[in-house]
């Protein structure tokens, strides 16, 4: 499944009230280790369709970055069930994201 861009007006329906884990991905296109990361995260929507991978770019979406006290990214938040349960900040590689998601 392909990744899904989230704004402020779709963050309730395809994050909070998601029927599966979501994994949020907080970036920017300026960001080097934030484009390191896009063809993994990419790569891993693909081959876990049963995991929403959602991608908030910090620079049109600033109040969902405030809203999860983002101040580094890449930032990756993982829901479940509306909450969040798992969070890291940096480049990860398909093995850390796997790691995340346990």
């Amino acid at each position: 499944m392909a990744e899904i861009k989230i704004t402020k007006s779709n963050f309730a329906n395809e994050v909070l009230a998601s029927d599966r884990p979501v994994l949020l991905d907080f970036w920017a296109s300026w960001c080097g280790p934030c484009m390191m990361l896009g063809p993994v995260l990419s790569d891993f929507a693909e081959r876990h369709p049963e995991i929403k991978v959602g991608k908030v770019n910090v620079d049109e979406e600033e109040n969902l970055a405030v809203m999860h006290r983002v101040v580094s990214i890449p930032s990756l938040f993982v829901y479940k069930n509306g909450k969040i349960v798992n969070q890291t900040v940096g480049l990860q590689d398909a093995a850390g994201l796997e790691a995340l998601l346990r």
